[in-house]
């Protein structure tokens, strides 16, 4: 059975979009949608021989933490945190973007947080894009829920369904894509598309949709790009919602490409999505945090540079360190 699903008590600022179709109870491809790895990619990947093994092991590359927690209290300010984390205070109005802010199961955080967990308090609004555990930790969700009772989620459509028995307490909504949430004056927020897929169990896949987020006021816009993989999407964004003053991409987790290059970007992907957003600024993330792939950590950084050397980036290209505060007020 196919069906077009939007949340009905939500704006579409798409008029043309129907809603995200599911057939049989899993969201479909559509023109944004990945191949999902099957199976026997995924044991192919495992049992063949990272022809970048030993360049990995000797890559001197790792992030630096800038401690602190000073900008907890500031307003108009962005700070990342690692991977796809991001502080966000806007107006008076903090956010924070899918966060991953402990080791994962087997996977270890490469790098530390300027602040401890237990830190942060008065957060607005928790911004998740999907469910995949590098981006929905239920480690720190819960942290954080305990710690911000006051705090809304802010979530793709049945996400919800990862709160287990806390889907009761808490203060959540749920977004189609092109749909606006309702927030305080003065900060809005879209769920946008994004090329990815979801799955966190062997019997889930693709239950949660799964998407990107553009954060607006009247003075600056910050498009959350999350993780995707490069598509037409990004021009469709921009065309719809109009070009971001910042935006936050994926550059890593990009190889071997037949197992990544459906959900993640690499590096000269991500500057042409760069591009077709027609952005002003260009933050790279979802790298150096966690080892997810084959390529070396410092990989996607030294692709970058070269890029930007080479003069092949449009804007303003923008590293920042975990906990490095960014002022907005300048932009």
């Amino acid at each position: 059975m196919l069906q077009y699903l939007l949340n009905l008590d939500l704006p579409l600022i798409n008029p043309a979009f129907k809603g995200n179709y599911m057939a049989n109870g899993r969201f479909q491809e559509g023109s944004h949608g990945s191949n999902v790895p099957s199976y026997s990619t995924v044991l192919r990947w495992q049992l063949s021989a990272n022809p970048q093994k030993e360049e990995k092991k000797r890559d001197p590359f790792r992030l630096k933490v800038m401690p602190g927690r000073s900008f907890l209290q500031q307003d108009n300010v962005l700070v990342w945190l690692g991977h796809a984390s991001f502080f966000i205070q806007l107006n008076g109005v903090s956010l924070l973007t899918d966060p991953c802010l402990t080791d994962l199961p087997l996977i270890k955080r490469q790098v530390g947080l300027p602040c401890p967990l237990r830190e942060f308090y008065g957060i607005d609004y928790l911004l998740l894009s999907h469910g995949h555990r590098d981006h929905y930790d239920t480690k720190s969700v819960n942290r954080l829920i305990y710690q911000n009772p006051q705090m809304a989620l802010l979530l793709p459509l049945k996400l919800s369904e990862l709160l287990g028995n806390q889907r009761k307490r808490v203060n959540y909504q749920e977004a189609a894509w092109w749909q606006q949430f309702r927030t305080k004056e003065g900060v809005d927020i879209y769920f946008l598309p994004a090329k990815h897929w979801n799955r966190r169990g062997l019997l889930d896949l693709n239950r949660n949709l799964w998407g990107s987020f553009l954060i607006k006021t009247r003075e600056i816009s910050i498009y959350f790009g999350a993780d995707s993989a490069y598509g037409p999407h990004f021009r469709e964004i921009r065309e719809i919602a109009g070009a971001p003053d910042i935006c936050m991409l994926p550059v890593g987790a990009y190889k071997p490409p037949y197992m990544m290059q459906e959900a993640h970007m690499n590096p000269e992907e991500a500057v042409q999505a760069f591009h077709d957003l027609q952005a002003n600024v260009m933050i790279p993330m979802h790298y150096g945090t966690y080892d997810l792939s084959d390529e070396p950590l410092g990989e996607p950084v030294r692709q970058l540079e070269s890029l930007r050397q080479e003069g092949k980036i449009q804007g303003e290209l923008r590293f920042m360190e975990v906990g490095e505060v960014m002022s907005l007020r300048s932009m």
